[in-house]
């Protein structure tokens, strides 16, 4: 994967989204988030996400489901990952969990994950959008919003009675989304963390060349 920015940005404007049902789901979302990767994300910052729902519902525990995958495929330690089913992050925690991320992550790149409900036709769609999250919009909760690029699962229609039917929520439909968002996810950090040790060894190798430079012009001045 490369990672290189571009000034042109336009597509960003544009929500780019595939169905989790569709054969070609898992490349073509693949290609998409590895298109915003490219050209929002600098790969020596750190990167934090945070997966917001919670485990007491069959469709708002998309994030937590994404967390919890996420931390035990995680192995770079400048991905930080909130939100898991043991450590849910939900309208109760929000506020706090944003002030301790921007308190530790200062200068990160942040991508928040949320489940959403939409139209009939929209169910099964998995979207990712430049810029803040605004969760609980569904269920009419006034959240704050989070992120500098979002992923979102419309898991069921909305419009009416949105509690009752996030509860009522196939799981089905839910994992497969969790699945193909995570390990997908899990393949960005992995090409992250091979950038980062190539970045690494490239700097070490500057810093011995600069030294042994330097080293051979003393002794080039020592013998004059």
């Amino acid at each position: 994967m490369l990672y290189q920015q571009t000034p042109d940005k336009k597509l960003l404007n544009f929500n780019s989204r595939v169905h989790v049902n569709h054969e070609m789901a898992r490349p073509v979302f693949q290609a998409n988030l590895n298109f915003f990767f490219n050209q929002l994300y600098n790969p020596l910052q750190s990167l934090v996400i945070i997966c917001i729902g919670t485990d007491r519902s069959t469709g708002d525990s998309l994030g937590p489901l994404i967390g919890s995958r996420l931390k035990e495929l995680n192995t770079n330690d400048s991905v930080f990952i909130y939100g898991t089913l043991d450590d849910p992050v939900h309208a109760v925690n929000l506020d706090e969990t944003i002030e301790r991320i921007h308190f530790q992550h200062p200068e990160a790149f942040i991508i928040a994950i949320d489940a959403c409900l939409g139209h009939s036709d929209s169910v099964g769609y998995v979207c990712i959008k430049e810029g803040a999250l605004k969760p609980g919009t569904g269920v009419n909760k006034n959240l704050p919003t989070i992120g500098d690029l979002q992923i979102v699962g419309i898991v069921n229609v909305g419009g009416f009675m949105e509690y009752l039917v996030l509860q009522n929520t196939r799981l089905s439909l839910v994992m497969k989304m969790a699945h193909l968002i995570s390990d997908s996810l899990a393949l960005e950090i992995q090409h992250l963390a091979l950038y980062q040790n190539s970045a690494n060894n490239l700097s070490k190798l500057n810093l011995t060349n600069i030294t042994t430079d330097n080293w051979d012009l003393l002794e080039e001045s020592e013998r004059f």
